[in-house]
């Protein structure tokens, strides 16, 4: 086992993880944050995606060892105060949760792309997004969801 210590949604942990653990198992299996899903496995849908160090990974592909010392936010990491942050509540606004699986890869992976490009068109948009996948086919609901939030934060 290998101890590691980092922060996950602004809490400091200490965690005793195995050389072949991925992150994504750290955060479902040890510490019960089950927001963050497990799809593909291989790192192709997205599903699992979180934000590392202000930058979009999939955790299904990352070893949770190399995670000493990081800044890890997962989807319940965004909540503000008891209510959805304002990225999630464009989502349920633009009814763009579908089935709701891929929501939070979609939400976490929106975010990172925002903090990059906060005033990004629709074309930036769809390729901010296109390394997520949604199986519902609900890209266009998703992309007004991002859009309807550009537009609130940047009036």
């Amino acid at each position: 086992m290998i101890t590691i210590t980092l922060t996950i949604n602004g809490e400091p942990v200490t965690a005793s993880v195995r050389p072949d653990e991925t992150l994504v198992e750290l955060l479902r299996d040890d510490l019960e944050l089950t927001g963050t899903k497990v799809s593909c496995n291989i790192g192709e849908c997205g599903a699992c995606t979180v934000i590392m160090d202000g930058r979009a990974v999939k955790s299904c592909i990352v070893p949770a060892a190399q995670c000493d010392g990081k800044e890890i936010i997962t989807i319940e990491g965004m909540e503000q105060n008891g209510k959805l942050h304002p990225l999630q509540q464009c989502f349920v606004d633009a009814n763009a949760v579908q089935c709701g699986f891929c929501t939070p890869g979609f939400v976490m992976a929106s975010l990172a792309f925002l903090e990059r490009n906060p005033h990004p068109t629709r074309d930036e948009i769809r390729t901010g997004i296109s390394g997520n996948l949604c199986r519902c086919t609900g890209y266009e609901f998703i992309i007004d969801a991002i859009e309807n939030y550009v537009k609130q934060t940047n009036g």
